[in-house]
């Protein structure tokens, strides 16, 4: 039986809007539970999702409204978990509550309860996302060094390519060389470090490295074969806008997985790349003038 409260059609307005997130957040954590093999996790999630299901009862005794999930949001979810891993899905979402802090404080001296659930939203549900073990995520600092290193290098030499040479087909063919054998180095490196330093997992330190290597490489070369031989120029650009791109994208899927600061890692990372990339081509110019070698 909804209790009967004396608040203002306004803050009922927010109260429903909230309920309707709690409700359809508690759906996603229900759903993505019954995916997640590890009890541990799962245990976590289903904790999560019965205290979202919880704060969805309270704001229910205001609005007097059984609330619908939104089904468009937990399909987005799911399938961010499904593709990204569910502790970056998660982190996500939660993200989105912690913007609502100021939402609560804005109604709590209508509504009593609002600041005990900012406070859980803050505090509590944090604390128990930081306690799920991803294995993908044990494994950040080898994607990084995959990325990173793809980045910069390729991306130099590519770059260095598209003067010296000036044939989109030719300078993949190049680059697909140097970036799958780069790839297989990088992996080998990886895992022969890990190895040495007695680390149980090294193997599969090695081929997340590898893989995040080879599939950077495919994406950097990919512009060169899709652009006719002479328009190198254009390849080139594209190229680098990819680079900024996949920066984008890496930098920020961990920075909300691994709750680091984003902007300053994608600047540095971006600076780094291009300014390779620019450097290389110069280089290319030079060493193509300089050798007199006409293609």
């Amino acid at each position: 039986m909804a209790e009967k409260r004396n608040i203002s059609e306004e803050t009922k307005a927010v109260i429903l809007k909230m309920q309707i997130n709690e409700t359809t957040e508690a759906v996603v954590y229900k759903r993505l539970a019954k995916y997640i093999k590890d009890d541990h996790n799962r245990d976590i999630v289903l904790q999560i999702a019965d205290e979202e299901k919880r704060h969805a009862k309270i704001w229910q005794r205001y609005t007097g409204i059984e609330a619908k999930p939104k089904r468009f949001k937990v399909f987005w979810y799911l399938l961010l978990a499904r593709v990204l891993g569910f502790t970056f899905a998660l982190k996500l979402m939660e993200k989105g509550e912690s913007v609502a802090s100021s939402t609560y404080t804005s109604i709590e001296h209508e509504v009593p309860e609002a600041q005990r659930i900012a406070f859980e939203e803050d505090v509590h549900e944090e604390k128990l996302i930081a306690m799920l073990d991803e294995e993908r995520l044990q494994y950040v600092g080898s994607m990084v060094l995959g990325v990173s290193d793809a980045l910069v290098e390729l991306s130099g030499t590519l770059a260095g390519l598209s003067f010296a040479l000036q044939n989109n087909k030719i300078i993949a063919l190049s680059g697909l060389i140097t970036g799958i054998s780069a790839a297989l180095s990088m992996g080998s490196s990886e895992y022969l470090s890990n190895r040495s330093d007695g680390e149980e997992n090294a193997l599969k330190s090695g081929l997340y490295t590898g893989v995040v290597y080879l599939i950077t490489v495919i994406f950097l070369v990919l512009p060169y074969l899709l652009f006719p031989p002479k328009q190198f120029l254009f390849a080139l650009v594209v190229m680098l806008g990819t680079v900024v791109i996949i920066i984008f994208l890496f930098t920020y899927y961990i920075s909300v997985a691994k709750d680091m600061p984003f902007l300053h890692r994608f600047v540095e990372m971006t600076a780094i790349s291009l300014g390779v990339a620019a450097l290389s081509f110069v280089i290319g110019i030079i060493v193509k003038r300089t050798l007199g070698i006409e293609l």
